[in-house]
């Protein structure tokens, strides 16, 4: 071990190693894991549901993908321990090592099905809800932090931000998706298991503070203590109108001053953000009635589902061609609105994924369609593949969770021809590493961004498992497309 490193810091530049180092495929189709003394959480649960579904899939390299994939999260980015006598879990996204509300929650949100059988899996939910809370409670404005709650940020672009950086924060962007992700955890939680042991008091105050930040970033009295610069040449990576975000008519919705990329929003209000507060909030207000037995708080949650729900269906709706309702991707309730899409959750394709909307919703349903096309500007289509992208990674790149979140829409609608297609597309565009990537060109995937990105490997595996469990009988035809 370098003697400047900690052990931590150690495994994390092996880990970033061997990543790198993974030679292109060759068969037969070696396992890309860490070997199993390396890996950063072993759960039983899991290793036998890898077994399963690996024998259901006939393609040897989709076998391979899911191997490598579905564990990722465990293998390289949990790290446990304790805080005040309860498991604490910090799980890094990959290559960045600091953690995000909105990616620790998604990593880990597959293994949820396993959570009531397996308590390996339960301690690290409790881990993980606990540290959410305890982040929340240092900073609701921050979308990511520091695995040390005393220690400044490590991230070099935000070391000259303009804004109140706290201990333990890594970085400040304000999204309204980074305090609806750990409810989201919460709740699928305990529904899961019953389990009321994370649900603390300081759970019950950070939910507190939760819904009192909703409140402030609805702005109606005043812009609230928020705002945020930063010394940059990309308009993405700053806010206008000293650090407050572009003017608004206040009309109920929750200003949002980042998307889910950390990308800058252009109008303020990001409906796919404020259709995932508003479902985050009934689910909030499931949690306050079932766990903590406060129907005052489950009642306030549950008023405010329904004015944010109200402004969105009064504000948040565009037209398409055909004079169609369609969901907005942006407005500013002045009646200007954007309407494309961000490969990112929550945007338009995830809605359904994360319980904001019905699937079978006709508006979700065309938002869905159109946001799949051309009308979309971030919607790129080439010699390789065809996806949704956005401004964080540039033009022309695709990130494979569009894909996967397509072939997800797919697989609820029954559409066994898209969820082929997808596969085909995902096999074909992991430039022989054996990963998901957060992007890659749409002529060229070995022209790709982030070679470890354990939210896309994560999501990858969660929909091979969600086609063995619905519909085995694709993950046994060939994916030949000639076949």
């Amino acid at each position: 071990m370098n003697p400047g490193l900690s052990r931590r810091q150690a495994l994390l530049a092996g880990a970033a190693a061997a990543l790198a180092a993974t030679p292109v495929m060759a068969a037969p189709f070696v396992s890309n894991r860490p070997p199993p003394e390396a890996r950063r959480f072993v759960s039983p649960a899991v290793e036998a549901l890898i077994k399963r579904v690996k024998a259901k899939v006939a393609d040897p390299e989709l076998a391979w993908l899911f191997e490598n994939c579905f564990p990722n999260t465990l293998d390289t980015t949990v790290f446990l321990g304790e805080a005040g006598g309860k498991p604490d879990a910090f799980v890094i996204t990959g290559d960045i090592d600091c953690m995000w509300l909105r990616d620790s929650s998604a990593q880990v949100w597959p293994y949820l099905p396993l959570a009531a059988k397996a308590p390996e899996l339960r301690t690290l939910f409790r881990g993980v809800i606990g540290r959410q809370a305890r982040c929340i409670l240092i900073d609701p404005y921050a979308n990511a932090y520091m695995h040390d709650p005393e220690a400044r940020t490590n991230l070099k672009w935000s070391q000259q931000d303009v804004t109140e950086m706290r201990p333990g924060v890594a970085e400040r962007k304000w999204e309204v998706d980074s305090l609806c992700y750990p409810i989201r955890l919460a709740h699928g939680y305990w529904r899961a298991t019953r389990d009321p042991a994370p649900f603390d008091a300081e759970w019950r105050q950070a939910m507190a503070v939760v819904v009192r930040t909703f409140r402030e970033q609805q702005r109606k009295t005043g812009p609230g203590p928020y705002s945020f610069q930063r010394p940059s040449t990309l308009a993405t990576e700053t806010l206008m109108l000293e650090g407050k975000g572009a003017p608004t008519r206040k009309v109920g919705l929750i200003h949002s001053m980042f998307r889910p990329s950390d990308d800058a929003c252009v109008y303020p209000f990001l409906i796919p953000s404020n259709l995932f507060a508003a479902a985050s909030l009934r689910q909030l207000a499931e949690l306050a009635t079932e766990v903590l037995n406060d129907a005052a708080f489950a009642a306030d949650c549950t008023a405010f589902a329904d004015e944010v729900t109200a402004a969105l269906q009064a504000h948040g709706l565009t037209r398409d061609a055909d004079g169609q309702p369609v969901w907005a991707f942006e407005v500013d309730g002045f009646g200007n609105a954007a309407f494309m899409d961000d490969a990112n959750a929550p945007g338009l394709l995830s809605l359904a994924y994360l319980g904001c909307v019905p699937h079978d919703d006709p508006v979700f349903r065309r938002t869905a369609r159109l946001a799949w096309s051309e009308r979309n500007p971030y919607f790129f289509k080439g010699t390789a593949a065809e996806g949704i992208g956005g401004p964080h990674a540039g033009l022309d790149l695709i990130w494979p969770m569009s894909i996967i979140m397509r072939a997800l829409n797919a697989l609820a609608d029954g559409d066994d021809a898209t969820v082929l297609t997808s596969l085909r597309t995902l096999k074909a565009t992991h430039a022989g590493k054996g990963f998901m990537h957060e992007a890659f060109h749409k002529d060229d995937p070995s022209n790709f961004t982030r070679d470890w990105f354990a939210w896309a490997n994560t999501l990858f595996g969660e929909l091979i498992v969600e086609i063995a469990d619905r519909r085995p009988a694709l993950l046994a035809r060939s994916l030949d497309p000639t076949a």
